[in-house]
C-alpha cells in the first residue's frame, strides 16, 4: 500500500476485521442465511459474534491487564476470573476450550492444561491470537508470547497455528505484503510437524494455481480432514485465501465468509490480517456497528467490550512496549 497508515488505523482494522469475519463467516455457513441469499456479502441481519472474537477479546484484555508483560500466572488469573467465576464457558466454544477450562477447574496449569487436552490441535488458539501480533515488539516476541498464550488450551499443531498466526498479524501491523506475512509464518512452523506439511503443499497449489477461481476446489477437497476442522486443515485455508486475495479486505471477506466447514474461523482470521494491513479505514463503518461489541454467546463478560476500542488500547500499549 501506498498510503502511510497509523498504527492506531491498523490494530483498530485488525480486532474489527477480525470481529467482522467471524460474524459473517458464521452466517456464510449457516444454511438458513444460503438458502435466503445464496452467498454472503454484506453484514446481514442476525449476524454475531461467536468464540473467535469473544475469545480474541480475552486474549486482548488479558495483556492490557499485564501491559504486555504476559506470564503463565497472568494468563490463568485471566481465565479464572473471566470464564471460572463466570459460570464457565457458554454455547458455541471449541471442543479444547471447554476441556482447558475443566482442567483449569482440576488444579491442572499450562502448559498440561492444553497438552492433556481434547483435540487440542484445532485452530481455537489460531483464532484469539491476533492481539499478541499488535502489542509484540517484534516478529520473535510475536511468537514467545503466542506459544505462551497457546499452552493454556492447545499443544503441538495449535500451538504452532497460534504462533503462525501471530507472526503474520506483527508483519502485517508494519505493511508487510501478503506473500511477506505467510512467509514469516512459515519461519515459525516446523516443516516436519502436521501444520508445516499441509502449509507447504498450500504454497504448492497456490504456486501452481495463482487465482482464487483455480484454487478454490484445492483449498477444500486437499486438506479436509474428517468430522472436525483442525489446524492443519483451517491455516492452510485460511493463509491460502489470504494470500489469493493478495490481503485485500473486502476481496478476503468475499471469499473467507463463503468458505463452508469453519468459516467463521477462515474470515476472522483472514479480516484480522487483511485488516491490520489495510487499516480501520477499509472496513464499512456499518459492519463495525453490527459487531463491535461482541454478543456474549460463548464468553459472557466479552458483551462488556467494545473490539475498536480495544484496538486503540492495544496500539497504545505497543507503542510503550517499544519505548
Amino acid at each position: 500500500m501506498n498510503e502511510v497508515l497509523s498504527y492506531e488505523s491498523r490494530a483498530k482494522g485488525c480486532m474489527a476485521g477480525l470481529a467482522c469475519g467471524d460474524a459473517m463467516g458464521d452466517v456464510g455457513r449457516n444454511q438458513a442465511f444460503r438458502d435466503r441469499y445464496g452467498i454472503v456479502d454484506d453484514m446481514y441481519d442476525g449476524a454475531k459474534s461467536t468464540d473467535d472474537t469473544e475469545f480474541a477479546v480475552l486474549t486482548a484484555v488479558t495483556l492490557l491487564d499485564c501491559q504486555g508483560r504476559l506470564s503463565t500466572e497472568a494468563l490463568v488469573d485471566s481465565w479464572r476470573r473471566r470464564i471460572l467465576d463466570q459460570g464457565g464457558l457458554f454455547d458455541r466454544g471449541g471442543v479444547p476450550l471447554y476441556g482447558a477450562v475443566e482442567n483449569l477447574r482440576r488444579g491442572l496449569l499450562p502448559p498440561l492444561s492444553g497438552r492433556y487436552n481434547t483435540l487440542n490441535i484445532d485452530d481455537g488458539a489460531a483464532m484469539r491470537i491476533a492481539p499478541v501480533g499488535i502489542v509484540a515488539r517484534d516478529e520473535a516476541h510475536a511468537a514467545e508470547l503466542a506459544a505462551l498464550e497457546a499452552s493454556i488450551s492447545h499443544y503441538d499443531d495449535g500451538i504452532y497455528a497460534a504462533v503462525a498466526c501471530a507472526v503474520a498479524v506483527r508483519l502485517c501491523m508494519d505493511g508487510a505484503s501478503a506473500v511477506e506475512a505467510v512467509a514469516g509464518a512459515m519461519r515459525h512452523i516446523p516443516a516436519d510437524s502436521w501444520l508445516g506439511v499441509t502449509m507447504a503443499r498450500m504454497l504448492d497449489l497456490v504456486a501452481a494455481k495463482p487465482t482464487i477461481e483455480e484454487a478454490w476446489a484445492g483449498l477444500h477437497k486437499d486438506f479436509w480432514t474428517p468430522r472436525h476442522s483442525i489446524s492443519p486443515e483451517a491455516i492452510p485455508q485460511a493463509l491460502g485465501v489470504f494470500l489469493l486475495t493478495g490481503g485485500d479486505f473486502r476481496k478476503g471477506m468475499f471469499w473467507a465468509s463463503n468458505f463452508g466447514r469453519d468459516a467463521d474461523t477462515i474470515a476472522a482470521l483472514v479480516g484480522a490480517l487483511s485488516g491490520a494491513r489495510q487499516g480501520y479505514g477499509v472496513i464499512p463503518p456499518a459492519w463495525v456497528e453490527k459487531v463491535r461489541r461482541p454478543s456474549g454467546v460463548c464468553l459472557k463478560f466479552a458483551s462488556g467490550h467494545d473490539v475498536v476500542q480495544l484496538g486503540t488500547e492495544l496500539a497504545a500499549l505497543a507503542a510503550r512496549l517499544k519505548s
